[in-house]
């Protein structure tokens, strides 16, 4: 049953009486529990304009409705009441320090022991607001009350939920306990960075879910862009004793099976997310993907290599023009979004050694050149000869059959059938070249201009004025 539309005036006197009623009978204890319930969930549907609702969003109506929320006699009571709380933190967030100052911190923390995935919900949720503008102790609720054993609980006990075949068996107030839980677990690893260990026993149970759930058409949407959240800011390294098999890299056959389904993540919200929505979306997993190459044996090493970098099918076409994933990441790397294309750098010069003529010799010298200046690091003075037979390792030798500049084969570049350059032709791309360079040398991208290096060289020779048009 919901309460009457009121509005103005008549609002703020019937959410005033609520309030005195319930606070009355935490004294004179006459109300039946539905009538508890009733005025509770009355508050709580008033609540969600916080405007005439005064009487909830202040000191008196959130210690109420915490006392309601911590002892209620029933759980529909304690339901209520923190439906009414989490709204209040939500909506006015001067309610959160409120709420802290109650002490009931603890309390709240123990009804997070639950398989009741509605409980779970409202629990981590006002635990999740609480870590924003609040002086909450969360060393103390973890280290004494237990908060990280219970988080890891959930997790666990929603890991099991997921079936090898991909499916779940969950509904939708599950996925929904498990994000506000999710979020809680990256707030707290973010904010108080000593206590992230404490979240070590979900890797297992996070990589689980991660290898098992479908993907969805938007799927950073949801549960999986909270999970890579997650996972993003706890310790993946696999330290004698943490873990009793590897969560990263499963044995046998399935060794490649994390990474694999990460990585076709990546390539459907490539394929789906504007430049702008991967900004805000794609950069965890981006950063996952690398912690985990940086973690990974030989074995998925080569692995990503070959999912991540150009293969020699991309080289038919300019590095960045064919349809694969490595040519879509590496012309989102050229976009305006500044934490995506550095993200996608860093992603591709970790696949390539951390080594600058490696990177070269995998996307190109074009691609390769501004975040190699990015990060200070000394560009291959001449593309050609940072260019190896092998593009992934740099062994072997030059390979002449490519051009260093796009990746591209020479095999497979156009040809010019056209008519050979007028002298006046020739002035105007030369023109154009040596503007291009200087542009280049004044971002940081060259050193020197090479007209003015070739000068200093005495590799510049003076034509005589009777050269023909058409001489070389």
């Amino acid at each position: 049953m919901q309460a009457p539309e009121l509005t103005g005036k008549e609002k703020l006197e019937e959410v005033g009486r609520l309030v005195d009623q319930l606070e009355q009978d935490l004294s004179e204890k006459k109300l039946l529990s539905s009538q508890k319930v009733k005025a509770l969930l009355a508050l709580r549907q008033y609540g969600t304009k916080p405007e005439n609702a005064d009487p909830i969003y202040s000191q008196r109506g959130i210690n109420v409705l915490s006392k309601y929320g911590l002892e209620g006699e029933t759980s529909d009571i304690r339901r209520a009441a923190l439906r009414c709380i989490a709204n209040a933190l939500l909506l006015n967030s001067d309610m959160r320090q409120i709420f802290v100052d109650t002490g009931y911190g603890p309390k709240l923390v123990a009804l997070l022991r639950t398989d009741n995935s509605e409980d779970e919900m409202i629990v981590s949720r006002i635990l999740f607001l609480t870590t924003y503008d609040t002086n909450m102790d969360f060393d103390a609720l973890i280290r004494k009350h237990s908060l990280g054993d219970h988080i890891n609980y959930q997790i666990a006990r929603h890991s099991k939920l997921f079936q090898k075949s991909g499916g779940k068996k969950y509904s939708q107030i599950d996925e929904l306990a498990l994000t506000d839980t999710l979020k809680l677990v990256f707030n707290i690893a973010k904010l108080y960075a000593d206590l992230a260990e404490t979240f070590t026993p979900s890797i297992p149970h996070l990589f689980k879910i991660i290898s098992r759930i479908d993907i969805p058409e938007r799927p950073l949407d949801g549960l999986i862009g909270y999970i890579i959240n997650a996972l993003s800011t706890l310790d993946l390294e696999e330290k004698p004793g943490r873990f009793e098999s590897s969560p990263l890299f499963p044995k046998l056959n399935q060794q490649n099976s994390n990474v694999d389904k990460l990585i076709n993540i990546l390539d459907v919200a490539v394929s789906v997310y504007s430049p702008e929505d991967l900004e805000a979306k794609a950069v965890p997993l981006l950063h996952l993907l690398i912690t985990m190459y940086e973690l990974a044996p030989d074995g998925p090493k080569k692995y990503m290599q070959w999912l991540l970098l150009p293969e020699e099918n991309d080289r038919s076409v300019p590095i960045g023009r064919s349809d694969t994933l490595a040519s879509k990441l590496l012309r989102l790397s050229t976009s305006h979004n500044m934490h995506l294309k550095t993200a996608i750098s860093e992603l591709m010069f970790v696949l390539s050694g951390k080594n600058a003529e490696n990177l070269t010799k995998n996307i190109g010298y074009g691609f390769a050149a501004g975040f190699l200046a990015s990060r200070g690091l000394e560009i291959p003075k001449n593309a050609g000869e940072a260019f190896a037979t092998n593009p992934t390792d740099g062994s072997g030798g030059f390979d002449p059959d490519i051009n260093p500049i796009t990746g591209q084969r020479w095999d497979a570049e156009p040809k010019d059938e056209g008519p050979p350059m007028s002298k006046e032709e020739k002035e105007r791309e030369a023109e154009r070249l040596f503007v291009l360079f200087e542009r280049a040398r004044q971002n940081g991208f060259i050193k020197e201009h090479p007209v003015a290096q070739a000068v200093r060289e005495g590799r510049i020779q003076e034509l005589p004025d009777s050269e023909d048009d058409d001489s070389d």
